[in-house]
């Protein structure tokens, strides 16, 4: 596949996109550019589309359900890319992490129980556990000129003193883009091991890893964690079809599967519908071309928005080992958020995910996503230069 598969302008605009035509919704100016919510502006592989249309030309949309070939695409793309071996008996399918974090919520505390997470984070993980009536305990990461680390003394201060019975891990983290490497989840599982707690492990951005690096599932890091660990994968960042809603939870112990999966039905969900089954088949069978070369040219887009970021002296940034957003530091202008998020949508014209909503500690930061055609880089990051000189 050629790399200007992804150069190519898709207009989003009208097509009930959440990225581009809910401005006004969202209170932001019309002619800015989404640069925020964590989707690509390029079309999917193909062979997805392919399969998509073949199963829409043949008309009939009742109820699904998947056969061996859909757990036989998924145990083959963890085999392959995460060096994990999947009993077909241990995937449980929702429509997305953000139902599995909220199920894990509901089935392993009860309200007013607490549940530890780490900010900055994924805002969900919070959402999650507040919108459930539980109470959320954040083990802070601990930030050096842009780089984050995991207090694990912290961490296990909160547990006891919390009586914490859930463990929310983002791995690789968003939106500070680390990748754990085994050490750091070997010694994060040490302290969960001992504490005997229950472990949900969001690796919704293990495709995203970069330079030398691989992917580590904690099912690899800490198999010692196995029976307390309940791990979230989906093609949907991968392959862009977030919207269609698809997403493996892999529960190896069945007594935590089993309950997992009872407060999955308590409401009302049962089966993906057909094209999530369809999409995900194809992606992790047929999508490895389209795969590999869209992770080349993000990770063009990524060298190029540092070398842009590196010479001005406002904004700074650390490369992300992962994922396909950038944590922009804005702390140097001295400027409230306020004011820089006015800056970048009055003045700059471009729509950032504010750095508070991922945690208090985000302040000053802003999240930017580069998964879009070089032109519409080069744009934002040419207004971004003009503005924060």
């Amino acid at each position: 596949m050629d790399k200007s598969y992804f150069d190519v302008l898709v207009n989003r605009e009208n097509t009930m996109c959440y990225k581009y035509d809910f401005k006004e919704k969202n209170k932001k100016p019309k002619d800015c550019i989404p640069m925020w919510v964590a989707d690509m502006d390029f079309r999917t592989a193909p062979e997805i589309i392919k399969a998509l249309k073949e199963k829409s030309e043949y008309g009939i949309f009742g109820y699904s359900d998947t056969t061996g070939e859909y757990e036989e695409a998924v145990a083959y793309w963890a085999e392959r890319h995460y060096g994990i071996d999947i009993d077909s008996s241990w995937i449980v399918k929702t429509p997305g992490i953000i139902f599995a974090l909220s199920d894990a919520v509901r089935a392993f505390t009860s309200v007013g129980e607490s549940v530890i997470i780490q900010q900055p984070v994924y805002h969900p993980f919070k959402n999650m556990v507040v919108q459930n009536g539980r109470n959320m305990v954040s083990n802070d990461l601990t930030e050096n000129d842009g780089f984050y680390s995991m207090d694990l003394e912290d961490l296990e201060n909160k547990i006891e003193k919390y009586n914490c019975k859930l463990f929310m891990l983002c791995n690789p983290h968003n939106p500070v883009g680390r990748y754990w490497t085994e050490q750091e989840l070997k010694e994060l599982g040490n302290v969960l091991l001992k504490h005997n707690m229950i472990v949900l492990s969001d690796e919704i951005h293990a495709d995203f890893v970069w330079g030398q690096n691989k992917p580590i599932s904690l099912l690899k890091a800490v198999p010692e964690l196995k029976d307390r660990m309940i791990v979230c994968q989906s093609p949907s960042k991968t392959f862009n079809i977030a919207g269609i809603q698809v997403a493996n939870i892999i529960i190896p112990n069945k007594e935590i599967r089993d309950r997992f999966i009872s407060f999955k039905k308590s409401v009302g969900c049962d089966e993906l519908n057909i094209f999530a089954l369809v999409s995900c088949i194809a992606a992790y069978t047929k999508g490895e071309e389209w795969y590999n070369c869209m992770r080349e040219y993000i990770y063009d887009n990524i060298l190029y928005v540092e070398s842009i970021i590196n010479p001005m002296k406002e904004i700074s940034m650390v490369r992300p080992e992962a994922t396909y957003l950038i944590w922009l530091d804005f702390r140097k202008t001295g400027l409230s958020s306020d004011k820089i998020e006015n800056k970048l949508l009055n003045e700059a014209g471009v729509w950032f995910n504010r750095g508070e909503m991922f945690g208090a500690m985000g302040e000053g930061f802003f999240r930017m996503n580069v998964a879009c055609p070089r032109k519409t880089l080069e744009d934002v990051m040419s207004r971004l230069k003009n503005t924060f000189k």
